[in-house]
């Protein structure tokens, strides 16, 4: 027997046993008091809607005298302007009667004081019969405080959608705007980090450009979380092969690694998942990234195995490791693991977004850890989400960062004048030869200039009726080659999230964009752009 259901039998029990010690008169007595001092207004009707008792409570709610409503019509109680309508609804109750609620679906159910004011009501009907005669007992309350608090309720719930719509609309701006500055000072950093005249300007314009890499993991961790935790993200899902994975981010944090004296090992995967690649993506990205950025020496690991039905990813570390009394407040925002003595880095939001995004995905994110042992970091991708290796190859991404060729032309469409100039100047130091568009329309002078081997860049968001890319497919198609092109954004998860097939020959980068991963960009697309051009040769 259930805990409710024993818990009802002793109240009958013991209901049972109580009444057997009253007369039938002091049950009838204890009966009308009951009845007498309902918190609910208590009228009883007959079948032609005539009112045969009253409770006390009525001449509260209603204003009536109880005895003086015997015999009167319950269209008393009702207001003039509902009347035709309740005579139509008591005639249906009558011939079909049975217990049921009023004004739980009914937004209009009022009911009328003596005064003539109006209330709105809740009532509950309950029909039984005396001596072959059918009668209804209405309970009847005062719904007007519970109408506002819905009323609050509804404008706090509208209020709410509002602010969440005016802040979707604030980080898509703030997306875009505050990263073109950040962009234009980070180039302009790098252009005069390549003409410092002397070791101290050099080191003077290292300092700086630290400081504004660090700015730029401010902005973009402040812009994810919030986009995040607004709920203005929304998966977009498809086939994702782990090793392309595996092997962009082994490309992304080599040269870290490298530069730290840390053996970076990322292990072959050969599953395929369901999910969105961008989020996915960024997910592993902050893992990584929080994994070196922890290890003074040894190892940073990147692997996988099954567990039961899930798949397991396992990023591993040999760093200084974190104390077991301070595991449960690293997902928390701005929190930071003391790390006894050593520097802080970062503002603690990137395990704050590896949650956030691993709840979108459905992902659950386990981690364990020893001081001065390293930590562990295992993300569960359960069954559900599994699927057929893709056919395609899986080839590494190129790596040819910072390989200059001079003979490669560059077309700059940009259409912020900072952006623009910084980035122009940094390339032209670098030895590229560029020109450069603030327009669409202005952009249009390149058509008869561009040759196979050029490659185009381009701002996505040029105007409010162009984008970048829809510039880059447009020149395509009337060139009638594939024109390499480099697609820059503020806002590039969605961009990336709303592209329906993928772009070949065709990079995506964010802004304020790497220097280093630009300069990649455009070495790789020459050099895919030249093998396009022997094999045709040959052809």
């Amino acid at each position: 027997m259930s805990a409710s259901t024993s818990h009802a039998a002793g109240l009958l029990r013991f209901s049972s046993s109580f009444c057997q010690h009253l007369t039938m008169d002091q049950i009838s007595e204890i009966t009308q008091h009951l009845l007498r001092s309902s918190p609910d207004a208590l009228v009883v009707v007959d079948a032609d809607g005539m009112i045969r008792f009253a409770n006390e409570t009525v001449a509260e709610l209603f204003g009536h005298v109880p005895d003086q409503l015997i015999g009167q019509p319950l269209d008393i109680l009702i207001p003039a302007r509902l009347r035709p309508r309740h005579g139509h609804h008591l005639s249906s109750y009558i011939r079909n009667p049975g217990n049921r609620e009023m004004g739980a679906r009914i937004a209009d159910l009022f009911a009328a004081r003596a005064d003539g004011s109006e209330f709105p009501a809740g009532i509950r009907l309950a029909p039984f019969n005396v001596g072959g005669e059918v009668f209804v007992a209405a309970a009847i309350r005062d719904m007007t405080e519970r109408r506002l608090i819905n009323e609050e309720l509804i404008l706090a719930r509208t209020e709410a959608e509002r602010a969440n719509r005016a802040k979707s609309r604030f980080l898509a701006t703030a997306s875009h705007d505050l990263r073109q500055p950040m962009q234009t000072i980070r180039l302009l950093n790098a252009a005069l980090l390549r003409t410092a005249p002397d070791r101290t300007s050099q080191e003077l314009l290292t300092q700086q450009g630290q400081a504004i890499e660090g700015m730029a993991r401010l902005l973009n961790a402040l812009l994810d979380i919030s986009r995040l935790e607004s709920g203005a993200i929304e998966p977009s899902i498809g086939d994702v092969a782990l090793n392309t994975v595996f092997l962009e981010l082994r490309s992304e944090f080599e040269s870290i690694a490298r530069s730290r004296g840390i053996d970076l090992q990322v292990e072959p995967c050969g599953f395929a998942i369901s999910t969105d690649r961008t989020l996915f993506s960024q997910l592993l990205q902050n893992l990584l990234g929080n994994a070196l950025k922890y290890t003074d020496q040894g190892t940073v690991r990147l692997s996988s195995y099954l567990d039961g039905g899930s798949l397991i990813l396992l990023v591993e570390d040999s760093g200084i490791g974190i104390p077991a009394d301070k595991l449960e407040r690293i997902f928390d925002e701005y929190y930071q693991v003391d790390t006894h003595g050593a520097k802080r880095m970062g503002v603690g939001l990137g395990l704050a977004i590896v949650k956030e995004v691993a709840r979108l995905l459905g992902l659950t994110i386990r981690i364990t850890s020893v001081v001065g042992d390293g930590t562990q970091v295992r993300l569960y991708i359960p069954e559900r989400l599994l699927v057929a290796q893709p056919t395609h190859a899986v080839n590494s991404p190129a790596t040819a960062a910072g390989c200059v060729d001079g003979t490669t032309r560059l077309f700059l469409v940009e259409d912020n004048d900072g952006v623009r100039l910084a980035t122009e100047m940094f390339l032209k130091l670098e030895g590229y030869e560029i020109s450069s568009a603030g327009s669409v329309s202005e952009a249009q002078k390149f058509l008869e200039r561009l040759q196979p081997g050029n490659i185009v860049i381009a701002d996505y968001h040029l105007d409010a009726h162009n984008t970048g890319l829809e510039l880059l497919l447009d020149l395509r198609r009337r060139l009638h080659f594939e024109l390499p092109g480099i697609i820059l954004s503020g806002d590039l998860p969605t961009v990336l999230r709303s592209l329906k097939v993928p772009v070949e020959n065709c990079k995506f980068l964010s802004k304020p964009v790497d220097t280093a991963e630009l300069l990649g960009a455009i070495a790789e697309l020459s050099v895919a752009s030249r093998s396009e051009d022997q094999d045709r040769g040959a052809a």
